[in-house]
């Protein structure tokens, strides 16, 4: 089932933070990515879209030459040219960087054919390059060497790891200035109205302990008194 638009909207708005906890309040733990960082510079928004993936395996010498990617039917070229717009192209590199996943050109027709985002475990060339861009995309760290000299392109939109979180084809990828958390499918609606309900109380929180309020009874909310000051606090902000 496609990502609604209300949905897609609310996870805009919340933390990979506040949906690693509501993943966890499910038994959810190993959803968010290790070792992936925004490349680009983080907006006021989350990158948020589904999961299109694509799986690399090592390379072996015979088959990782340049001339395979004359082949329009070369799996990384296809992600490229299929992933649908409003989805994240998601790679699994196997957590390993010494080797680019794409570059700077790949990314950018990513980017001109509507994709919300990139993701890999593994690096990015032309990292400047993908930051200037503007368009969502995360990695482990910069890699200047081609991918073609560790990793081979093998598979497309198939369950894949990326940064050891399990990733499905059709899954919610979220990512913000934290990183990347992954949404199983079939909890997205619930996930986004819990963290949008979540993120409310947490800024009504940052307010209060700004203003000086002690966290005891505050944050978790225990004390029924705080959590009429919130009613009225949202009530007046129309949150």
């Amino acid at each position: 089932m496609p990502l609604k638009d209300e949905t897609r909207a609310r996870l805009r708005r919340v933390s990979t933070a506040t949906l690693a906890t509501a993943l966890y309040k499910r038994g959810f733990r190993i959803q968010s990515m290790q070792d992936v960082r925004p490349v680009h510079a983080p907006g006021a928004e989350s990158m948020v879209g589904e999961a299109y993936t694509l799986r690399y395996m090592p390379a072996r010498e015979d088959l990782n030459r340049l001339e395979v990617f004359r082949d329009p039917g070369h799996p990384q070229r296809r992600a490229v040219e299929e992933c649908p717009p409003g989805h994240v192209l998601v790679m699994d590199s196997r957590k390993d960087a010494r080797a680019a996943s794409a570059g700077g050109i790949l990314v950018a027709r990513l980017m001109a054919r509507g994709v919300a985002g990139v993701v890999t475990d593994g690096g990015f060339r032309d990292s400047a390059e993908i930051a200037a861009l503007g368009i969502p995309a995360f990695h482990q760290r910069p890699a200047a060497p081609t991918n073609l000299t560790l990793h081979h392109a093998i598979e497309l939109n198939v369950p894949i790891g990326c940064g050891d979180a399990p990733v499905f084809p059709g899954d919610v990828v979220v990512g913000d200035a934290d990183g990347v958390i992954v949404i199983p499918a079939h909890l997205a609606d619930e996930i986004a109205a819990e963290a949008t309900e979540m993120t409310a109380y947490e800024d009504f929180v940052a307010e209060q302990v700004k203003a000086g309020h002690s966290i005891r009874g505050l944050y978790p909310a225990t004390d029924e008194a705080n959590l009429a000051r919130f009613a009225a606090w949202r009530a007046e902000r129309g949150r």
